[in-house]
């Protein structure tokens, strides 16, 4: 019996075909040794997976480190390809369903979570400190070789959906700028519902903790110093942080390209399935007849985990873990909704994120 692996590329063919097929992909930077990974990557390894980022990783992928400059010199004329389109979102709020339901339609190739953006994200925060390994110029270089290569596409492609990493979203006004022939979503759901959703699973206090930090430098840097110091944020306060600034990326992105950006509730779609489904797909240029709508809406992403889809999930189990999240963290979510109206009284910018966001009752 031939062995899965057998029939792959060998692993030192994998930059000779990088601009000539999409199943070699940049899987991640080293900046440290100025370096790129490619990953021999399978279209239906790409549907199966939430995440590409080691996640995603198996034994049977080839794989090859080569030098970012031999990476960019190899790929900076590369024509662009199909069109790019972007899912940024809050967290925990439907993306990867989205995803999912779009990769249905025929001609959508769908890219979830690809961990180098987020690499780019994080670089561009640091881009012009002493501490930087990239100049300005070099980050635009990878920005825009990464954009042509998720832009190839298999046969059939029509157009590739990147839903980004929730922390993404504040490198969005640089996307659109940098790629303008893409449009984006901006998915999130009101505060309430956000914590409810988060402080329902309390292994994500730690994942909370671990992302803080970042989330209160980001919040400096839009002008807001949090009078609160980390080691005495509750739960609650921790996860506000998060919706905050994360719906502060998405109140940037409509700003920067009113025309190529539309924002969404996911609790709308759920209770206006056919009507708020539609505008998206009319948004990203998608057959958005009564056919397609039928077909999405009795597609299996529906009743299955969509990060794990081999687990029963449907929105009325949503439903019903929110109500019961929302009654036995009541205080949390209290506590979060304040420190998150203390910061609007203060803070006009932020006063503009917070009004956007649909109050429970």
């Amino acid at each position: 019996m031939i062995r899965a692996a057998k029939l792959r590329e060998p692993a030192q063919d994998l930059l000779s075909r990088l601009t000539a097929t999409p199943d070699v992909f940049v899987q991640k930077l080293d900046l440290v040794r100025s370096a790129a990974l490619l990953v021999g990557v399978r279209e239906d390894e790409f549907r199966a997976a939430s995440f590409l980022d080691d996640r995603m990783l198996s034994d049977a992928m080839p794989r090859q480190w080569v030098g970012l400059k031999t990476l960019v010199d190899r790929t900076e004329q590369l024509e662009p390809g199909h069109p790019v389109h972007f899912i940024f979102h809050t967290g925990h709020v439907g993306s990867t369903l989205v995803s999912r339901l779009l990769e249905a339609i025929d001609g959508v190739f769908s890219l979830r979570e690809p961990f180098v953006l987020r690499q780019i994200a994080d670089a561009h925060d640091e881009v012009t400190r002493p501490e930087s390994f990239l100049s300005p110029q070099a980050l635009d270089k990878i920005l825009d070789v990464s954009l042509r290569l998720w832009g190839r596409g298999f046969a059939g492609t029509r157009m590739v959906i990147v839903k980004a990493t929730s922390s993404v979203g504040r490198l969005a006004p640089v996307i659109l700028q940098n790629s303008a022939r893409s449009r984006a979503l901006c998915l999130n759901v009101g505060i309430e519902t956000y914590l409810a959703t988060l402080l329902a699973n309390p292994g994500t206090l730690g994942d909370l903790r671990g992302h803080a930090q970042e989330r209160i430098r980001r919040l400096a840097v839009l002008g807001v110093n949090l009078q609160t110091p980390l080691y005495l944020m509750s739960p609650g306060q921790l996860a506000a942080m998060g919706w905050l600034v994360e719906s502060w990326g998405q109140h940037l992105a409509l700003a920067a390209a009113p025309e190529r950006v539309i924002a969404a509730d996911f609790d709308h779609l759920l209770g206006n399935f056919r009507g708020v489904l539609r505008l998206l797909l009319r948004h990203f240029e998608l057959p958005h007849d009564d056919q397609t709508l039928a077909l999405l809406e009795n597609s299996d992403a529906l009743t299955r985990y969509s990060k794990a889809p081999q687990h029963d999930y449907s929105p009325q189990v949503r439903a019903q873990k929110l109500a019961e999240s929302s009654a036995r963290n009541s205080e949390e979510i209290r506590k979060g909704v304040r420190m998150i109206e203390c910061i609007a009284a203060q803070h006009p910018a932020a006063g503009a994120v917070f009004e956007r966001s649909p109050r429970a009752g």
